[in-house]
């Protein structure tokens, strides 16, 4: 691939929402390694906000193959960070960076990382065989802790938890169904409706409750 004079990468609106995501979720790890918390969850629901359109945005140009395959990857990459990453710095800072909660956040971020590198490698191969959109995954997808994490950080606050116990746990069991085999149909417009309704709610419960 030749890029004589050219930056590395591509710069289109196609990739533009999913660089913006990228922000948020660096963001975020900056708040919650400062204590900033509610910021913290904040920055996640927007990273899931980003990724739930970046997709449909990617589909409105026709890209070259090798455009393809960059979308996959920095998709990925960025779900990482936000998704992986974040929840797991944010966990481990609100449980007092216990070995506890470190250990339940090295072994979240390793759930992500396979299950993100398996999708790279299965969207690939899928994409030789077929051009028709995804209609299933297999396992929880990453992108959900995004309403998951801040839901019940809000319900903490709103219940007037001392501690969140549940984040912890609801971490550990998040990181193994990540990898569990289980086909889920993917949501199509109902059920993005559905989850941005569900998003909305979470955001107003984590920054007002």
């Amino acid at each position: 691939m030749e890029r004589k004079g050219k930056l590395l990468g591509y710069y289109n609106y196609t990739v533009i929402l999913t660089y913006v995501g990228l922000l948020a979720g660096f963001s975020g790890i900056l708040a919650a390694l400062e204590g900033s918390y509610r910021s913290a969850m904040l920055c996640l629901m927007t990273a899931g906000f980003c990724d739930m359109f970046d997709g449909a945005i990617a589909s409105t140009r026709k890209r070259t193959e090798q455009e393809k395959c960059f979308g996959i990857q920095i998709d990925s990459l960025c779900d990482l960070v936000c998704f992986g990453v974040l929840p797991a710095v944010l966990v481990y800072c609100m449980g007092q960076r216990t070995l506890g909660a470190r250990c339940v956040a090295a072994f979240y971020v390793l759930c992500a990382l396979i299950r993100l590198a398996f999708f790279n490698v299965d969207e690939q191969e899928r994409q030789k065989r077929t051009c028709a959109r995804r209609e299933s995954y297999l396992g929880l997808p990453v992108t959900l802790s995004a309403i998951f994490v801040p839901g019940l950080y809000g319900a903490g606050n709103y219940f007037s938890w001392q501690k969140n116990p549940a984040l912890p746990s609801a971490l550990a069991v998040m990181g193994v169904m990540f990898l569990l085999p289980v086909p889920l149909k993917k949501p199509g417009r109902p059920g993005k409706l559905l989850l941005l309704c569900c998003g909305v709610l979470v955001f107003c419960l984590a920054a007002f409750a």
